[in-house]
């Protein structure tokens, strides 16, 4: 018996990548789909979620998985739905653990035959449990100085979540952007305690314009809807959102799930699949985020401003430029 079968025999749900070892598949196995599965507890109309689902659905396009989905999953009904996927014959679970965190790694103990790739904020659990996580500061901070140079006020929003440091990093980076096209700049920061209610986003955005933002942060859906209402500017977060907001948001940080996903599937079919931190596949150097182009708003930036911005952008790919990574909470006054 091959060392390939013994395993397998022992894990037989999939994905070899036991005890820190690195096993070899045939070459009949690594041609097969992937079976994937996701589990999000939030819609996949949510920036974080449609990012992830993004990238899996190019996969099974191009013809490398066969891809299944839960959305919307509650805490509490987490775990049960990953030991249903984890006994279909799933070789990689992808998705967030950020609200069941303790489930996702009991479950994963379980099954250490079967590749484990979550957005989390701890660390990676062995055998088989990776994480990632969004980091696309660089963009975050390159969306700021946009938002600086065009804030007539000097106030700017920003509507969150839940300050986490996911979301945090991401505003820090744009406060500290902000602050290089314009030092005087201050911000109004509220969280809606929700990962997913456009109308409660909404109005807080309403509210800060109330209170003078003229720019508003649009960290998550609703905000742009506010900002259109009233003809002021958003910044996107996170997907493009100016096809469906052409004359509201005018750029937005972008993040791009390909890298990331893709190098599992890799490592998944070469049976090197192994716990490890996948977050620096979301960065910039691996073009996992990037600057949304500027579409209707290409003539109406300045061109001293743009070029302030390619030039920190070409700085960060060179490594001369480091956007530091701030996980505390960001609070109005700034």
């Amino acid at each position: 018996m091959t060392p390939f079968h013994a395993a397998h025999r022992a894990f037989p749900h999939g994905v070899l990548a036991v005890f820190g070892l690195s096993l070899l598949v045939p070459a009949s196995f690594a041609q097969q789909k992937l079976r994937v599965a996701a589990i999000y507890s939030a819609p996949v109309e949510q920036q974080w979620v449609s990012c992830v689902h993004r990238a899996l659905v190019a996969a099974r396009d191009r013809g490398d998985i066969d891809y299944k989905l839960s959305q919307s999953v509650a805490a509490s009904d987490y775990e049960r739905i990953l030991r249903q996927y984890a006994e279909s014959g799933t070789q990689l679970v992808v998705g967030d653990a950020f609200g069941a965190e303790a489930e996702v790694r009991r479950v994963a103990k379980d099954y250490p035959g079967i590749a484990f790739l979550v957005g989390s904020s701890l660390r990676p659990q062995a055998p088989n449990l990776s994480v990632f996580d969004d980091y696309i500061q660089e963009s975050s901070f390159l969306s700021g100085m946009i938002a600086g140079a065009l804030t007539r006020s000097g106030r700017i929003g920003m509507v969150g979540g839940f300050p986490i440091p996911e979301v945090n990093r991401l505003m820090n980076a744009f406060m500290a952007g902000v602050h290089e096209t314009n030092p005087r700049a201050a911000f109004l920061v509220t969280f809606i305690g929700s990962w997913f209610d456009p109308p409660k986003a909404k109005q807080a955005a309403f509210a800060q314009m109330d209170a003078g933002a003229d720019v508003l942060y649009a960290e998550r859906f609703g905000v742009s809807d506010a900002a259109k209402e009233r003809g002021l500017l958003a910044i996107g977060n996170m997907t493009d959102s100016q096809p469906l907001y052409p004359a509201t948001v005018v750029v937005s940080a972008l993040w791009h799930m390909e890298p990331t996903i893709d190098h599992a599937i890799s490592a998944v079919r070469s049976g090197r699949f192994k716990a490890e931190d996948y977050g620096k596949y979301s960065t910039m150097a691996f073009r996992g985020d990037d600057l949304s182009p500027l579409g209707t708003f290409k003539d109406r930036i300045p061109s001293a401003v743009m070029a302030r911005v390619a030039g920190r952008r070409a700085d960060i790919l060179a490594g001369t430029f480091h956007v530091a990574v701030v996980e505390t909470e960001p609070v109005s006054g700034q």
